[in-house]
């Protein structure tokens, strides 16, 4: 009896995290700037922000580091749309923000630690506070929500199937990624230490993410040695401009500083 319950409760928890997957999809409109068929080929970019300007800004306005960070990804956005010819008016691409579920040491890590979040980035929204308001108040409401919930939640599914639904199901979430999300902005942790290779101090670290098939763009970043290491990776052939995106970002944490300065 008791195997059964247990089995019957984690099919219960898989349809109830499905339905959510499923219902996060319903009114996705794919931006197409940042839609595109696999061409195979890749570039990348990095940026380097000063951490204590993050911090001014986050203690000007409120919220948290990673809410301005996002927020400079989305007015960073805006302006690279506008720049190319594609207007950001309207434009809210989803962008799927993963979270690590990972429990204290001290504690046994059991099943999947990872899920995410889903946001429409504010691109629309020309004033750079309100971008950043939006983004707060839309990341908070996400966290009260729980990581159960949205397309991030498709990779707790992992716990609940049989390792054949692995096989025969990874390919297909990885084609239907553009169906979920525009475009991955995720956060990778560094150790708070210097690093070292071949006994040289590493002086900056550029994240990069992966690129799922149909889609052009991906955004990474890490905070190391008190700074802000953006690593944007592209499809060379759908995105031949990602420089000025990269300038971009530079441009907009210059704007939220004029903006919050007393």
């Amino acid at each position: 009896p008791g195997l059964v319950r247990g089995a019957l409760a984690d099919v219960g928890r898989a349809l109830d995290i499905g339905a959510s997957v499923a219902r996060s999809t319903l009114t996705t409109r794919p931006v197409p700037a940042l839609t595109a068929e696999p061409t195979g080929t890749r570039r990348t970019a990095g940026v380097v922000l000063d951490l204590d300007d993050v911090h001014l800004v986050r203690k000007a306005v409120g919220g948290t580091v990673n809410d301005v960070l996002i927020a400079l990804v989305a007015g960073a956005l805006r302006t690279w749309l506008d720049e190319r010819g594609d207007s950001s008016a309207g434009a809210a691409p989803r962008a799927l923000i993963p979270v690590s579920r990972r429990r204290p040491r001290t504690a046994h890590p059991q099943g999947n630690r990872l899920s995410g979040y889903l946001m429409e980035l504010p691109v629309g929204v020309a004033d750079p506070l309100r971008r950043l308001a939006a983004v707060r108040t839309a990341m908070d409401r996400n966290k009260d929500a729980g990581p159960d919930r949205g397309a991030g939640a498709v990779a707790l599914l992992a716990d609940h199937v049989p390792a054949l639904g692995h096989r025969l199901g990874g390919p297909l979430v990885a084609q239907a990624a553009r169906l979920w999300f525009d475009i991955l902005v995720t956060s990778v942790p560094l150790p708070g230490f210097g690093l070292r290779l071949g006994g040289h101090p590493l002086t900056a670290v550029y994240p990069f993410a992966p690129l799922a098939p149909g889609q052009s763009l991906a955004i990474a970043v890490s905070t190391y040695r008190g700074h802000v290491h953006y690593g944007l990776v592209a499809d060379a052939r759908a995105v031949p401009d990602l420089n000025r995106l990269a300038r971009a970002l530079s441009e907009e944490v210059e704007t939220l500083l004029t903006v919050c300065a007393p």
